[in-house]
């Protein structure tokens, strides 16, 4: 009788350790930090950077001398980090003719982003690595790692913007409008 008793205390604190989990992990992700970013670097000459993009070849800043950047660290297991590319996608064919070009570094294998790339039709340059993005990610002012980050660069190269976490259609428009 002891026996099962103590079966049954152990099968129902096995229950409750389960509810409790299932509850924590399916809560939503709690709002970004935004002291992850390294605010100084607003105001100052972006950094630069070479990286593979998915299609084949380096990408440099330079690149897209004379353009605004939305430079977008992200990778194809980052939920708000998919969730914003479809609007990143809209922004990129409303105002690339004011001057805006939106570049995405995907934390991740070539191959994962070339599928992802080619199965979302992500219609804006993309770049891809792993070390060398994340040394790129830091250089940017992501200090933590989280993803997503965005930093708009303006014509002239100056960092004018940074952002951790999912960015808001109100929001990025905002500063595009200040800056293009």
């Amino acid at each position: 009788m002891t026996q099962r008793i103590a079966i049954m205390l152990v099968a129902v604190t096995a229950l409750m350790a389960g509810l409790y989990l299932s509850a924590s992990f399916n809560r939503p992700a709690p709002a970004p930090v935004f002291s992850a970013v390294n605010s100084d670097l607003v105001g100052s000459y972006r950094p630069d950077f070479r990286l593979g993009s998915s299609t084949g070849g380096f990408v440099t800043p330079a690149d897209y001398a004379g353009k605004t950047l939305l430079i977008n660290f992200w990778a194809t297991w980052c939920v708000p980090c998919l969730k914003e590319m479809p609007m990143l996608m809209e922004l990129q064919a409303e105002y690339g003719v004011a001057g805006l070009q939106i570049i995405g570094i995907a934390l991740d294998d070539v191959q994962s982003v070339r599928d992802f790339v080619d199965e979302l039709g992500i219609s804006y340059p993309i770049l891809v690595g792993a070390t060398d993005v994340m040394e790129t990610n830091r250089a940017y002012g992501n200090v933590t790692g989280m993803l997503p980050f965005s930093v708009l660069v303006d014509r002239d190269g100056i960092i004018r913007w940074q952002y951790t976490g999912e960015i808001q259609r109100n929001t990025i428009t905002t500063i595009l409008n200040e800056h293009l």
